[in-house]
């Protein structure tokens, strides 16, 4: 949440469906804390909580790039490419939001709507990169090629700019009254009104509640469902978020101060955790593992450990067919412990095999370090450093 554009003319009727049915006090701490400001500066400390979160993790982002794009360029798979990149835009417009929030003037209608513009888009880059997890998994997960990733990217993008739109428009054209500031001369951000964040937020939670007991239902054995735990507590977070969000959106609806600081806690969280959960949940272990996992021609090994992080799905199939580097996202974890490479198999990229070496190291590859590393490859043995 964050600041608006002043609204002239506060005293026309405002339809009732953004009009709570009591007034919420300024003086209400829930309240108080989405525009009180540090000292005499424009810096709200609404903004410095959203900030400070998301900083620290373009900051790990930062540190870890150089391995990262190593990591990116020699993999096959383009799903990896596809939520690095959502992953990044996501904290580089989240903090880029609250910089430029703490630098205008939200009394003025540019900065108003400069403020609510960049909310907004936020909104959109998250709900792209929230959905893209799940689609893919669910639909397109065996599809790894750039084609399809292209098509759930722009099938997620549809339907985020959809809910986007709808919500830009409610935000300027009937702002919630819940989050006018009378001694400020301006709107919050109100998410384009607790009716609308009550009904999308119960949308949502039914959605990803259907998605969780997928496991459960007659069809597992038409659809290829992701087995890791990881995904099915992604999943469960999506659920409990969304739950409470519709929860505290409706309380305040209906003019209960106690709605309000539901919907603090779960903006704060769904704005601070949800790229870096996606980045554990989905990438952490392909940029953590210190041993080539990304093969041009891949089988995987079936072992007793991969009990350790799947989801026992009733009758479930043997995944040991499994070809694409994306079904590991969402299959299990043991494989980059436990695989069995075929004699013939394409000989892994020089790039991926120097990018498990440390990065400072990297400075000096050239191309008859590649040649040397092809020949070790293909002769099944590789000379001690």
């Amino acid at each position: 949440m964050g600041e608006g554009v002043a609204q002239p003319g506060t005293d026309a009727p405002v339809p009732r469906t953004t009009q709570p049915a009591q007034p919420i006090q300024e003086e209400a701490f829930c309240k108080l804390i989405l525009y009180m400001e540090i000292a005499d500066t424009r810096i709200r400390i609404w903004d410095v909580i959203i900030l400070v979160p998301n900083f620290l993790f373009l900051l790990f982002l930062a540190v870890r790039f150089n391995r990262a794009r190593l990591k990116l360029r020699a993999t096959s798979s383009p799903v990896f490419l596809a939520f690095y990149g959502l992953v990044v835009v996501s904290v580089v417009i989240s903090v880029v939001r609250c910089a430029v929030s703490m630098s205008v003037n939200a009394s003025a209608v540019v900065g108003g709507y400069a403020d609510k513009v960049l909310w907004i888009t936020v909104r959109f880059f998250l709900l792209a990169m929230e959905i893209s997890v799940v689609v893919f998994g669910l639909a397109c997960g065996h599809l790894d090629s750039r084609s399809s990733i292209r098509h759930v990217l722009l099938a997620t993008s549809l339907i985020s700019l959809a809910f986007s739109i709808t919500q830009g428009y409610l935000e300027v054209f009937s702002p919630d009254t819940s989050f006018h500031i009378d001694s400020k001369g301006y709107d919050l951000f109100g998410h384009g009104g607790m009716l609308f964040w009550f009904v999308s937020s119960v949308a949502f939670a039914l959605v990803y509640s259907v998605i969780f007991v997928l496991p459960w239902t007659a069809l597992r054995d038409r659809l290829a469902l992701p087995t890791k735990r990881s995904f099915y507590a992604y999943i469960l977070f999506l659920i409990l978020l969304d739950a409470t969000q519709s929860a505290g959106s409706g309380l305040l609806y209906f003019g209960l101060g106690a709605g309000l600081c539901v919907v603090d806690v779960t903006t704060c969280v769904y704005f601070t955790l949800l790229t870096p959960l996606v980045y554990h949940t989905f990438l952490s272990e392909f940029f953590g593992v210190s041993q080539p996992s990304i093969l041009f021609s891949y089988k995987a090994q079936v072992d007793d450990n991969m009990e350790d992080d799947t989801v026992s799905l009733p009758h479930q199939q043997s995944f040991s067919s499994l070809k694409t580097d994306s079904d590991y996202i969402y299959q299990n974890n043991s494989v980059y412990d436990s695989t069995q490479f075929d004699t013939g198999a394409t000989p892994v990229n020089p790039l991926y095999a120097a990018s498990l070496q440390s990065p400072d190291s990297i400075t000096g590859y050239s191309i008859d370090s590649a040649q040397s590393v092809e020949t070790a490859t293909a002769t099944g043995y590789q000379k001690p450093q």
